[in-house]
């Protein structure tokens, strides 16, 4: 019994809600790893850009909720989720034609498209501020648990309890959805193939009669849909802060690097890697240890790895290790 009970202790703190922020994160890799796939950079502006996304998805609920318009159980904000799409995508084709088209027009070294969205980075930060403001902003109308812990106590007759949160399977699902319709576009589509044959041979796919401003124009549609449904669900999941998107940009990249940067399969595999970790090194184990040890053995403290506050440095100390012992990442050379 006490072993069931440190299972189920273990999967509510750690294995559902790692579950859950992985599924997020592999989201928002995906983002970075097309772009980075498709247009040579790293886009330091993705986290902000899921910002904005959960910005307009937010201000449509609103809109909806105002005018009594909902579909309960689920939460309202999966309505305003199209508008929020759309949204990111027009933000991020005007950013491109405003700003990296002209580098790329120039063929600038992909340093200089990186500094350049570093400082998109910051202006969209500043908008999204000035727009919805600094503060905290809550999501979760509709209901909120599809499992609640006394529930799961008064069926199974254990002293601990499992919780599961619709945002939880709804990020889950919607992550399971995209990968699979991801990967279907760039391996049946003619526009997907173009898209693969882009980034593995430049010159070879123009030379072949591929349009290199279609492929760049779908490659920021899908990375502006992948970054609108991550930074709403991760909103959902949690509390949007547009500060906290700042913060994320670490993860994510640390997810798409981990697993291989340019490699699909990488960015989901890397989310899972980095969710994982950050939840178990913060996670105490006090209570987990008490259950499976003998009592003189049980330990005092938390037995915490790292304080929660430390959850992100999890991220860098990965990142630090992976680009030390192995820089290409799990699935090296396996690009779109």
């Amino acid at each position: 019994m006490d072993v069931l009970n440190a299972i189920v202790l273990f999967g509510n703190f750690v294995g559902v809600p790692a579950i859950a922020y992985g599924s997020q994160l592999a989201l928002g890799a995906l983002g970075v790893t097309l772009v980075y796939g498709i247009l040579r950079f790293s886009n330091f502006a993705h986290g902000e850009i899921m910002s904005f996304g959960a910005m307009v998805a937010i201000l449509v609920m609103w809109v909806l909720q105002a005018a009594g318009i909902g579909i309960s159980p689920l939460p309202t904000v999966l309505l305003a989720l199209p508008a929020a799409i759309v949204g990111t995508i027009a933000l991020v084709l005007i950013v491109d034609r405003l700003v990296f088209r002209y580098y790329r027009v120039k063929r600038s070294p992909p340093v200089i498209l990186l500094i350049a969205s570093t400082g998109v980075m910051f202006v969209v930060n500043g908008l999204i501020r000035f727009i919805i403001g600094p503060t905290d902003q809550r999501v979760d109308d509709g209901t909120r648990f599809i499992m609640k812990v006394r529930a799961f106590k008064e069926a199974t007759g254990l002293n601990e309890g499992l919780a599961i949160k619709t945002s939880q399977v709804i990020s889950l699902t919607a992550a399971v959805a995209c990968v699979v319709l991801l990967f279907w576009f760039l391996n049946k589509t003619k526009t997907g193939k173009s898209m693969r044959a882009y980034s593995d041979n430049e010159d070879l796919a123009l030379l072949s009669g591929v349009n290199p401003d279609r492929v760049v124009t779908f490659a920021w549609i899908l990375a502006g849909t992948l970054a609108a449904l991550a930074g709403t669900l991760y909103g959902l999941d949690k509390v949007y802060k547009p500060f906290t998107y700042l913060q994320l940009l670490l993860p994510i990249f640390a997810s798409a690097i981990v697993g291989g940067i340019g490699s699909p399969v990488g960015a989901i595999v890397g989310g899972f890697v980095i969710a994982f970790s950050e939840v178990m090194v913060t996670y105490a184990y006090k209570k987990f240890l008490g259950y499976i040890l003998v009592a003189d053995w049980a330990p005092v403290g938390l037995a915490q790895f790292l304080g929660t506050d430390y959850k992100f440095a999890v991220s860098f100390m990965i990142l630090v290790v992976v680009l030390l012992v192995r820089p290409t990442g799990i699935f090296a050379g396996k690009t779109l």
